[in-house]
């Protein structure tokens, strides 16, 4: 008998291929950035990055988020040629060297989008929510991929001056809801919500949103729960990010409980262990 199980959701369409959300998800983060948070700079070679790649699907990982450009508090803007070069090699050698994984690009640009999309990618994570370039929805459309709704307010290097909320549950859940009308209008088929914890959110209102994440659920789509070594675990427990495990262990564990369907994380060795007790 399973000790938990996941909410009922929409299952999405990758490369002709269902998935489904009866048992949890696990995206794999491999950052390909000098100053991402956690691992800025160890996977930047092809090399590296392949490394990186065929440790987390060896893990278990569903998917592999790739992430050219850092979204971290007060990251610097790096122009749209810069993330490109950065990004594409990578996932033209990773789509060459495991052609059946699932790759996601995480980026807020259409052009990126769309290049990564050719280069081999299926999955369009944008952290913005379609807020910074008003090219993405249509985009997306266009390339009828999957697409990753994150709720964020302002840019990644000013957005936490944006963290005041009436009801961050509900402010949120109405971003999200008028997100989702758009892209239905235009034909997007497969969306994922992602409530997008630390992005313009303070520890309290992250903790919220963490113990009221079911509340989502009123959409029946697939949710994303990405706290994987973030701020509110390492500060509130005067740590640093890379001693951060334990606590993320701790709040994915919670994600599940609440019926999350997806966990996007560093750490998926760990992640998978918890999916294999708790839902085997």
């Amino acid at each position: 008998m399973k000790m938990m199980h996941t909410h009922q959701a929409q299952s999405i369409n990758v490369k002709g291929e269902l998935i489904t959300f009866d048992y949890p998800q696990l995206m794999g983060i491999v950052n390909v950035t000098p100053d991402s948070f956690f691992d800025g700079g160890q996977h930047t070679t092809i090399t590296q990055a392949l490394l990186k790649a065929s440790q987390l699907l060896n893990d278990g990982a569903n998917i592999l988020d790739i992430g050219a450009y850092s979204s971290r508090p007060g990251a610097p803007l790096i122009s749209s040629q810069e993330e490109m070069d950065r990004a594409l090699p990578v996932i033209e050698a990773i789509h060459h060297a495991f052609p059946n994984a699932i790759l996601s690009i995480d980026t807020f640009r259409a052009d990126v989008a769309a290049a990564s999309i050719q280069a081999g990618a299926s999955i369009v994570n944008d952290v913005s929510g379609g807020t910074i370039d008003q090219q993405m929805f249509t985009t997306v459309a266009r390339l009828q991929v999957p697409y990753i709704l994150m709720h964020m307010r302002g840019l990644p290097e000013n957005m936490q001056e944006f963290t005041v909320y009436e009801d961050i549950v509900t402010d949120v859940a109405t971003f999200l809801g008028n997100k989702i009308s758009e892209l239905r209008a235009l034909g997007v088929k497969d969306i994922i919500l992602d409530p997008g914890f630390g992005f313009a959110k303070n520890t309290t209102q992250n903790y919220e949103l963490l113990h009221r994440i079911d509340e989502l659920h009123y959409f029946g789509l697939p949710i994303l729960g990405g706290l994987s070594r973030k701020s509110m675990i390492y500060k509130k427990l005067g740590l640093q990010a890379h001693d951060a495990l334990n606590g993320t262990t701790a709040l994915n564990t919670i994600l599940l409980s609440k019926g999350v369907q997806i966990l996007r994380v560093h750490d998926v060795k760990e992640a998978k262990q918890i999916v294999d007790l708790l839902f085997n």
